[in-house]
């Protein structure tokens, strides 16, 4: 009896992760086969296999979207900006965490609160701090404001996790000449990996995909980023299918290709970074 409502159960979880799976993966594959198709031949079978083939989609939506400079973008405010996010959530955790001083909780407070701050309630000021110091129309002025909302939350995972490893270790290493930069640097950074990684993650499928922020920070076609670009296609093209898909399936790919070679470490980090508050 028990073996039976065992298998029953195992039946029914399968079924359950199955759908989801469906779920999931069937959107990417019908929007994967609709850029190989016309706008007339989608027009008429939007759901069955392309009956030609149509490759050029892509040449001429990465023309029209102008995604070369738009792709050298994406990928230059995601790597500034998580490097700089996860260095200095670190180097900031670690003073909180491990280094007394009576201003420690407000200053800790004062980041963690941005953390209930949404982003549509700080475009305005935003754009007019923008302005009003020069710095509309730059790369430092998108790669600033990344940084800065992406702090909140990586300063409080990051000082939770930095406050398990043992004080002792940091006192050892005191009294034994090190300086604190020295400390940060040779000990806590390669213990706090884990959370590093989680950070990583979340920086980067946030400032690749982010599209508000950038859009009201730069108005130049060659300072904007890739999903801006797809913009273009939801305009006097929204009726062209195909080559909107193919414009889609250009932006998500990236994502995808950077799920597919880092899975390990994503999931590594993810279980790893994961913290008692």
């Amino acid at each position: 009896m028990r073996r039976e409502t065992t298998a029953a159960t195992r039946v029914l979880l399968y079924a359950v992760l199955a759908t989801f799976t469906f779920m999931t993966l069937y959107p990417i594959l019908w929007l994967l086969l609709s850029s190989f198709k016309t706008t007339q031949e989608f027009q008429v079978n939007r759901l069955g296999l392309p009956r030609n083939w149509t490759f050029s989609n892509y040449p001429l939506a990465w023309r029209i979207g102008g995604f070369s400079q738009l792709f050298l973008n994406s990928a230059l405010y995601t790597l500034v900006s998580t490097l700089a996010t996860v260095g200095l959530s670190l180097a900031a955790s670690f003073a909180f965490a491990k280094i007394k001083c009576r201003a420690t909780p407000f200053l800790h407070g004062s980041f963690v609160v941005g953390i209930l701050l949404t982003l549509q309630s700080i475009m305005v000021p935003l754009f007019l701090a923008a302005y009003a110091t020069g710095l509309y129309n730059t790369r430092l002025g998108v790669l600033i404001p990344y940084v800065g909302i992406g702090l909140p939350i990586g300063i409080y995972l990051s000082t939770e996790y930095i406050k398990s490893i043992p004080d002792s270790i940091v006192e050892s290493a005191r009294i034994d000449g090190a300086s604190y930069f020295k400390i940060f640097t040779s000990i806590i950074v390669p213990m706090a990996r884990p959370v590093a990684t989680t950070l990583a993650i979340l920086n980067v499928a946030g400032i690749w995909n982010e599209f508000m922020l950038i859009n009201i920070l730069v108005s130049k076609n060659s300072l904007k980023s890739l999903p801006v670009g797809i913009l273009k296609f939801s305009g006097a093209l929204s009726s062209d299918y195909g080559k909107q898909f193919a414009a889609l399936v250009i932006g998500m790919l990236p994502m995808l290709a950077f799920y597919a070679i880092f899975r390990n470490q994503i999931t590594k980090g993810v279980s790893a970074g994961a913290v008692k508050g």
